[in-house]
């Protein structure tokens, strides 16, 4: 019997809640939200405090309120940081809060807006809450990001289709990417699913390579160092009191720590970026020593130098992440326009931060005992694909000895 959309929806909103933050008895919950997205944010509240949530916390977004700032707001506006902004989250932080970010993006809004424009206003926002990055970085706390469509987005993804019928794709393509069927318990699916991912990073971890060696038909070509004493994670992250969460609705990655100084060779994106609002396309980064000395774009390049130019720690790799090309979101053939899933459809690299917990102990080290170790700092932190069907990655021990990793685009093990 196939299941009606109110009842899908209602399962999307609590597994948000009991898998992806996994809400704790007496703790706050924060959801960060397009307006756009409110009859389906009060699923998620009701289900918070279902689940035992003290209280939930909405702070609202609109992207065409922010469309207009950009637009008519000075460069003086657009570089200033409303000092309560950070006082608020560290409120939150104080109370051990949960986030939740629910988004209804529209990846061509902020095309037309001047580029200069969109950096002012990201480093405003990424310098004034510096701070606090450390709460989700180092998984001090749970959080979470989950998507909802819209009409310009849905019509992206399928241009082929009436608005409606596009709408309904993407939802059920959503609905498919997060394990939420017609007869199953997708809490129950994905605590398998987490576990699946998990062991392959506990392989990886026995092997402790020294390098990954990719190389595809694309051009890439790639040696990527990892930093000693690394640590794969992915499919279920553990904040320190062992509470266990799902950063990413959907999630397929396991990922690692770069040696920010140690990645050599060129890379060859094999999906569209979308950056400040703007679709990059055909681009590729060369790197010497970690850092980015070469790259290229077939369009939009200003939003790639913007990319590179946030700070030091931009032109430098922060993640590294493995997916196999025969996997769930990868089968649909379909590009999403947008990070959070895509990502999750190939193997990428992540320019700017890293994240402390891909070092054993990281999470307990302060910033320079981790760049000590390789650890990659800054504000931002920009995935981007460049996995294929035709990837091999090679693994390379600290004694020289050669391990297959992918063949063909797939784990071999």
């Amino acid at each position: 019997m196939k299941m009606s959309f109110e009842t899908k929806i209602e399962k999307y909103a609590k597994l948000a809640v009991v898998t992806g933050v996994n809400i704790q008895k007496g703790q706050l919950l924060v959801i960060n939200a397009d307006v756009d997205c409110a009859w389906y944010v009060r699923l998620v509240v009701k289900a918070a405090y279902e689940a035992g949530a003290s209280e939930v916390v909405v702070n609202w977004n609109d992207g065409q309120v922010n469309k207009m700032r950009y637009e008519y707001a000075n460069d003086d506006v657009l570089a200033y940081f409303y000092q309560w902004q950070y006082a608020q989250k560290k409120e939150y932080i104080d109370k051990n809060c949960a986030f939740l970010s629910i988004g209804s993006p529209d990846p061509t809004l902020l095309s037309h807006i001047d580029s200069h424009k969109l950096k002012l206003a990201q480093m405003a926002t990424s310098q004034g809450m510096q701070a606090l990055r450390y709460y989700t970085a180092s998984n001090q706390g749970q959080w979470s990001v989950e998507l909802l469509p819209n009409p310009v987005w849905a019509k992206l993804v399928y241009p082929d289709l009436d608005e409606q019928a596009a709408m309904d794709k993407l939802w059920e393509a959503i609905f498919e990417c997060c394990r939420i069927l017609d007869d199953n318990d997708p809490i129950a699916d994905w605590k398998a699913h987490s576990q699946s991912v998990v062991e392959h990073g506990k392989k990886l971890n026995a092997y402790q390579f020294k390098q990954l060696h990719f190389k595809n038909s694309r051009g890439t070509d790639l040696v990527v160092e990892l930093v000693e004493d690394h640590r794969w994670e992915g499919g279920l992250e553990y904040t320190p009191n062992q509470v266990g969460f799902v950063p990413n609705l959907p999630t397929e990655e396991i990922f690692c720590m770069p040696h920010k100084d140690r990645v050599n060779g060129k890379v060859y994106a094999t999906k569209p970026l979308n950056i400040q609002g703007k679709l990059v396309e055909d681009f590729w980064f060369e790197f010497k020593d970690g850092k980015v000395i070469d790259y290229g774009a077939s369009g939009n390049l200003a939003s790639l130098e913007n990319l590179l130019n946030m700070d030091e720690g931009a032109k430098h790799l922060g993640e590294v992440a493995l997916i196999s090309d025969n996997s769930p979101i990868s089968n649909t053939k379909t590009l999403f326009y947008n990070g959070l899933i895509d990502e999750n459809a190939s193997c990428h690299l992540a320019l700017g931060n890293c994240y402390p917990y891909n070092i054993a102990g990281g999470s307990q080290m302060s910033e320079e005992e981790l760049k000590a170790k390789g650890a990659n700092f800054s504000m931002t932190h920009c995935d981007f694909m460049f996995g294929s069907a035709d990837l091999s990655v090679i693994g390379i021990d600290n004694q020289g000895n050669e391990v297959v990793v992918f063949e063909n685009g797939n784990f071999v093990f």
